[in-house]
């Protein structure tokens, strides 16, 4: 197939997202009718309910802990995360024998939406629901699961991600972080950058690489290591915001038992990638700033047309971004799409952050929480892989486009 075809066709498959059925796995639905949902998508009942009630407790939970934007990322309250455990809102989706609610992931999707859009602290349990526990039900031991995915599914317990590297962000194959096995313990040396919460987060779930032997993406695994563990020195990163939750974390001869790894032994480079495709299309990287567009919106002069035709074609992307998170959610996509779903939606974010600095005007150089919320918007293509990086994903995995050259050393 050309490249031409290729992209038709991709342009064909956007199109007709709209007008294919969701199965009915996805709406909880049984019997071999597929539920259709028309291009604005008519929830059932029970997904109206559900909406309505979320809504309520994300902004309970502002009235009381406070407004918080990008809150997946700054809004952290571990007592907030035990309440929406207590609701049987973190594990929605993960399967009952493993302690979860076996719900189908729209509903995580609906709550997580209502959350985020509104501002509530769910930083605490973000990481651990979203990616750890479900990477531990597919990978991890039987001793592992029962460990610590009751606590997650308490709210109890706060786990970050170390991948990054300062010579390591999206590329995983040029992590240098190595785990020597010494008898029936890891020995772990090297240094982690951007750690989500590495300072108060009870575990990490360390990608590093275990072997130098192979191919660059072999030799890479991943291990479970206690943030209280002796060698591990946690130095926060204060950002122009004020906010800590990035952090470097430096590991030096840091020893942890050898039934921490989780999955295969230098066999994590599939795992990761796995965890990023779910990662890079949720419904966070639609909605973290869908806050201040909302406080935008009320206070723009709506009498101008150009206002208007901003916000129309604001509206527009947020539908189309939501169509695609749900095919994501519904694993309607082709591996890697997410990659696509992923630099949508985040360029969506920042051509909001703009729309809403220039609704703002002056006032939006005021150290307020709207100068804080803006300040993110440069980032949000960048974390959890840049936009060029999502495309050249796009281009080789999804369309078959030749692989970009390497540089010619």
């Amino acid at each position: 197939m050309s490249s031409d075809a290729a992209f038709d066709q991709l342009v064909s498959d956007l199109y007709t997202i709209a007008h294919e059925p969701i199965p009915a796995l996805a709406t909880g639905r049984t019997g071999s009718t597929p539920y259709h949902l028309s291009v604005d998508f008519d929830w059932s009942p029970e997904h109206i309910a559900l909406r309505t009630k979320a809504r309520t407790v994300a902004h309970d939970a502002v009235a009381r802990y406070g407004r918080f934007n990008d809150t997946w990322m700054n809004g952290y309250s571990k007592e907030f995360s035990q309440e929406l455990a207590a609701l049987g809102w973190i594990g929605m989706t993960w399967p009952s024998e493993f302690g979860g609610g076996g719900r189908p992931g729209i509903e995580r999707l609906i709550v997580a939406e209502e959350m985020i859009s509104a501002g509530a602290p769910i930083a605490a349990s973000w990481f651990a629901d979203r990616q750890m526990g479900p990477a531990l039900i597919a990978y991890g031991t039987k001793a592992q699961q029962d460990a610590f995915l009751p606590d997650m599914l308490a709210g109890k317990t706060t786990w970050c991600i170390g991948m990054s590297e300062p010579n390591a962000g999206s590329d995983l194959a040029s992590l240098k972080t190595f785990a020597q096995l010494d008898g029936d313990e890891w020995v772990i040396n090297g240094q982690k950058i951007w750690t989500s919460f590495g300072e108060v987060a009870d575990y990490c779930y360390l990608i590093c690489r275990t072997s130098n032997d192979g191919p660059p993406h072999a030799g890479i695994s991943e291990i479970i290591v206690p943030m209280n563990t002796p060698g591990i020195d946690v130095r926060p990163i204060q950002d122009m915001t004020t906010n800590r939750h990035f952090c470097e974390v430096f590991y030096t001869d840091v020893r942890v038992h050898k039934n921490n790894l989780v999955g295969q032994q230098g066999g994590a480079f599939a795992q990761t990638m796995r965890q990023l495709e779910h990662e890079r299309g949720g419904i966070d990287r639609l909605v973290s700033n869908k806050a201040l567009y909302d406080m935008a919106v009320k206070r723009a002069d709506t009498s101008d047309f150009r206002v208007r035709q901003e916000i129309a074609n604001i509206e527009i992307g947020y539908r189309i971004g939501r169509i695609l998170v749900i095919r994501e959610v519904l694993r309607q996509a082709p591996a890697g799409f997410s990659a696509a779903t992923k630099c949508f939606c985040t360029e969506l974010e920042t051509k909001i952050a703009n729309f809403v600095f220039k609704v703002f005007g002056a006032d939006a150089m005021m150290w307020d929480d709207v100068t804080q919320g803006l300040a993110y918007a440069s980032g949000y293509t960048i974390m959890g892989g840049t936009s060029n990086v999502m495309r050249n994903i796009l281009g080789e995995r999804v369309l078959g486009l030749p692989k970009e050259p390497s540089a010619k050393k």
